[in-house]
């Protein structure tokens, strides 16, 4: 975000010479922010006080945004597509509403597909709550990440209390993130508080989400669920509300032909409801049919194409298993045969988790649920597919490099309560 004299000297020669009339830099009621990410697009939303026709100036340079791409429609809701951009590249980006326009952002786009650079990846669950521990959890990444910005960012449900109105949505997410908002591309899925508002339509209004398999993945058709590529990993969301959890049912069936088209080094799986918790929702409760399906009809599918994480949020706690295989019980069904590897996952501990390339089936499915990180609940936090249980607000931070994953849960006081590390060879 730049507002020095010169600059702003620039930007307006340019726009006046695109024939757009200015005002100023002016404060947007929502966003913007960034959807949707390919290697060569990415959509930017925002909203404004009324209708006007809005448009993106954009470019390589903060002082040259010379490209513009138009929304057409006056509207307040706006949802604009740049593309023909390139991959792993910086661009700067101005959002323009009618006769105002927006501060200077940048965003970065996508690795290519099987591309081991580098990149980092925040997990956020149940961070919905609008208040001190949501921002608590916020600032404590912040600091650890030395600023809001990252390469990608996960939502694991329960985004906006109590609801999952828009109004809802304003204060909880687009009011505790907007740093993070404007510079980091978003994925989320979506959780039991969002469909208590027509079934969910402000969450699906709010966010745009690959389809079409324009960002990896094969196409599911709805943005209840899908898949996506980003560098060397595959990401998959589930929706454990309100598709069929069935085996063979539609949303079963596209994840088994994603997975068996899936090439990456790495797989990430996520949803709202944990197959595993002993926190605020206890998996082996009869009224968690949601976790029960989950737990019966997906876990055997992760096992079965070599899925390594599988991350949630729904039990406001942290939970993190050992390496697991073929559990689909109830707690005191687990046997100490299923763990692949019994050790801590630590280098400086009992070592890193090891998985090889050449075994892909059974090669054991990390599952996290991290679901604190707006608020913590009681819970016995005693599941024995865990290695660690935490009552402790926070949230995950993944770094990917290469046949190398490491793992952090970052809680206020920037502690790191929790660290792993995957090792593939």
């Amino acid at each position: 975000m730049l507002n020095n004299s010169p600059l702003r000297s620039l930007t307006t020669i340019a726009m006046l010479a695109m024939g757009v009339v200015m005002t100023g830099c002016e404060k947007l009621p929502r966003g913007p922010y960034l959807q949707n990410p390919t290697t060569d697009s990415i959509v930017v939303k925002w909203r404004t006080d009324g209708e006007v026709i809005g448009q993106v100036a954009y470019g390589l340079s903060e002082n040259n945004l010379s490209e513009v791409t138009s929304g057409g429609d006056a509207t307040e809701n706006h949802e604009i597509l740049i593309d023909g951009l390139q991959a792993d590249t910086t661009y700067y980006y101005q959002v323009q509403s009618g006769d105002s326009t927006g501060e200077i952002h940048s965003f970065t786009t996508p690795h290519e597909a099987g591309d081991a650079t580098p990149f980092r990846v925040w997990l956020i669950g149940d961070s919905g709550t609008a208040d001190e521990n949501a921002a608590a959890v916020r600032d404590a990444f912040y600091e650890f990440n030395g600023g809001p910005q990252t390469d990608l960012w996960l939502m694991l449900g329960d985004n906006a209390y109590t609801f999952g109105t828009d109004s809802e949505y304003q204060k909880a997410m687009f009011d505790m993130y907007p740093e993070t908002l404007s510079t980091t591309p978003l994925y989320s899925t979506i959780g039991n508080h969002e469909v208590m508002t027509t079934g969910g339509q402000p969450y699906f209004d709010i966010f745009t989400l690959p389809v079409d398999g324009e960002a990896g993945g094969i196409p599911s058709g709805t943005e209840a669920y899908y898949s996506f590529d980003y560098g060397n990993v595959h990401f998959i969301c589930l929706d454990s509300e309100k598709a069929s959890r069935a085996v063979n049912g539609a949303m079963y069936t596209w994840l088994e032909t994603d997975l068996q088209a899936n090439t990456q080094d790495w797989t990430v799986v996520f949803f709202h409801q944990p197959p595993y918790s002993k926190g605020s929702h206890d998996s082996d409760a009869g009224i968690e049919f949601h976790i029960r399906d989950m737990r019966e009809n997906f876990t055997p599918i992760f096992d079965q194409y070599g899925v390594d994480f599988v991350f949630s949020g729904h039990s406001h706690s942290y939970e993190r298993s050992y390496p697991v295989v073929g559990h689909t019980g109830k707690s005191n069904t687990f046997e100490e045969s299923m763990k692949v590897d019994s050790g801590d996952g630590r280098e400086d501990g009992d070592g890193a988790y090891e998985k090889m390339y050449s075994q892909v089936q059974d090669s054991g499915v990390i599952y996290t649920v991290a679901g604190s990180s707006g608020k913590i609940s009681n819970g016995s936090l005693d599941h024995p597919v865990h290695y660690i249980s935490l009552k402790e607000l926070g949230s995950v931070v993944l770094d990917f490099d290469g046949d190398r994953v490491d793992a952090q849960f970052i809680s206020p006081g920037q502690a790191v309560n929790d660290y792993y590390t995957v090792q593939k060879f």
